[in-house]
């Protein structure tokens, strides 16, 4: 959510911002113009209030007084002055609701930093790690791979559930498992992190604190209670600052949640429809800071390396980059993708994207912090997958392929899988 000061104050910089991402067309003549009703709204209806004020007051006098002429002409106008402002109210209600729709609507506004862009082919890589390795034969997705073809069936998940979902069982299930244990371990004991368990469904107003709503409802799973279905832990871990005011010594709080996500994957059709890359289900552990305004930035390098340092444990071969301006997410105002070398497509793919959102999430929770001897100010939030448990799974399998058809383990995950280093090419643990 964007700060009406704000644009009032800076209306040329605030639309040069807005502008950068492409498409979007500048807004602050419409939205000062539902400022300036809203506000004229507002002065009428306290205007009026004042006067059925003066009046009520008049009515005592004359009653009073004996005067029952003017008693009765008062209390009528005090009554017509009742309506009068109540009418008025609702105007200016109206009118402020109309103003926070069209703020709602607006995404974030892009750092400096962030380079001009259409779409991904214009995200800029800021560094690499790792060598893919040298395979002497031809590399499988993981869906083909004979270690693998037993503990995945999309046919069966097919049958339970209709597509995009994967029913894992063996050697595999074990191994998505102890991935996110794996996960969840290191950033709890080396990262900081707090761990959390949340829910996965949600109020409609926790969708709309992080910006799912309610431009992007489409995206996302309602029931018919009305909760909603988490796309990922960024709006439990974020929404439990929602509305409070915090001591500036709790900051920054950094959580840590490994949950269930649910995307509709709207907008997506005939994208990766093989293999169990793109999920209406799937599981992340999700981390998530708030912070003061002062040190976002570093804090946004700081989860940056936390996900990196996931990746670097799995021997995992990735590259990162920086989000150009048309490829940012809606609440981000700069965001680090990090990408996983996948043989089985000759090319990196995207695992965890990290983004610092300013104070942009914190307006639509009203999640504020109190500086010292000062007046409450709104925090600054970030998000980042450390890391989607899927996908880490496909970059093991289609990493640790071999020509046999069997699947060489990252050690760092021994201690999770009983000491085991492989899976055979009949789908064993070994």
């Amino acid at each position: 959510m964007h700060d009406i000061r704000f644009i009032r104050e800076t209306p040329e910089a605030f639309d040069a911002a807005l502008t950068r991402r492409p498409g979007v067309e500048p807004a602050s003549a419409a939205l000062l113009a539902l400022d300036a009703a809203r506000r004229e709204a507002i002065r009428k209806a306290e205007a009026a209030q004042a006067e059925q004020n003066r009046a009520s007051k008049e009515v005592g006098k004359a009653k009073a007084a004996g005067d029952e002429a003017e008693f009765e002409r008062l209390r009528a106008l005090v009554a017509e002055k009742k309506a009068e402002v109540a009418a008025m109210q609702a105007e200016a209600r109206a009118k402020d609701e109309a103003l926070q729709d069209a703020l709602a609507r607006l995404p974030n506004l892009p750092l400096d930093d962030v380079p001009e862009g259409a779409d991904e082919a214009d995200n800029v890589e800021i560094r690499r790690w790792g060598e893919p390795r040298a395979l002497d034969f031809d590399a499988k997705e993981h869906f083909e791979i004979p270690a693998a073809v037993a503990g995945l069936d999309f046919e069966a998940a097919a049958k339970l559930s209709g597509s995009r979902f994967v029913v894992m069982s063996g050697a595999v299930a074990r191994l998505h498992r102890a991935l996110a244990q794996f996960m969840l371990d290191t950033h709890i004991t080396e990262h900081g992190l707090t761990e959390t368990w949340t829910p996965v469904l949600v109020r409609e107003e926790m969708m709309f604190g992080t910006g799912q709503l309610p431009k992007f409802g489409e995206d996302s799973y309602r029931t018919e209670e009305g909760w909603w279905l988490v796309p990922t832990a960024e709006v439990t871990l974020t929404n439990l600052v929602a509305g409070e005011i915090l001591d500036e010594s709790a900051l920054p709080r950094r959580y840590a949640a490994h949950t269930q996500c649910f995307r509709s994957e709207a907008g997506s059709a005939g994208k990766d429809v093989r293999g169990m890359l793109r999920q209406h289900q799937f599981e992340k552990v999700e981390m998530v800071s708030i912070t003061r305004p002062e040190e976002s930035l570093e804090e946004h390098e700081r989860m940056t390396r936390c996900a990196e340092a996931i990746l670097e444990k799995l021997e995992l071969p990735y590259r990162t980059v920086v989000l150009c301006t048309g490829d940012m997410g809606f609440g981000a105002q700069k965001t680090h993708d990090i990408e996983v070398w996948l043989p089985g497509q000759d090319t990196y793919r995207e695992i965890s994207s990290v983004s610092v959102c300013g104070d942009f999430q914190a307006r639509r929770m009203n999640a504020r912090f109190r500086p010292e001897g000062s007046k409450p100010e709104f925090v600054h939030t970030l998000n980042g997958s450390g890391l989607a448990v899927g996908r880490a799974l496909i970059a093991v399998l289609e990493n640790g392929q071999e020509a046999d058809g069997s699947v060489t383990l990252p050690a760092a995950l021994a201690p999770w899988l009983g000491g085991a280093r492989r899976i055979d090419a009949e789908g064993r643990l070994g």
